[in-house]
């Protein structure tokens, strides 16, 4: 069984442009995992709040984008930024055989687990063969 996920954008820190607000856009690593009954994917977002995910769904387009509030100590000025604290998106292309309204997603520990099964109708069946 080969993924048929088809990734839309590739945005790293590097070669990601500037945001309206000054900061960059993250392309959160993730890892895709692919079984007969779906697709399970794992994004790495630190610092995004489950309340400031969002996720869309268009034209077989999803669309996951994470907004960080940055955490700044009062009163101590940074002499040193090694760690940002931007926003995350990425987007990946769908295949026909999955579920849009059985999509599931969970923030825990700045890891994104979404789920995305597939249509029952699009599931393997096995064919029951008779004999003579």
């Amino acid at each position: 069984m080969s993924t048929d996920i088809t990734q839309v954008t590739e945005k790293t820190p590097t070669d990601t442009p500037e945001t309206i607000g000054g900061g960059r856009i993250y392309r959160p690593l993730t890892d895709i995992v692919e079984t007969d009954q779906g697709v399970s994917m794992m994004l790495e977002m630190p610092g995004v709040a489950a309340d400031a995910v969002e996720i869309t769904l268009e034209n077989r387009v999803l669309t996951i984008r994470g907004k960080v509030k940055p955490v700044r100590p009062e009163n101590l000025e940074l002499a040193y930024d090694e760690y940002g604290e931007d926003d995350f998106e990425r987007a990946f292309t769908l295949w026909d055989d999955f579920g849009p309204d059985r999509i599931e997603a969970e923030m825990r520990g700045g890891v994104l687990d979404l789920t995305l099964p597939r249509a029952p109708e699009s599931q393997p069946k096995r064919i029951a063969v008779k004999g003579a």
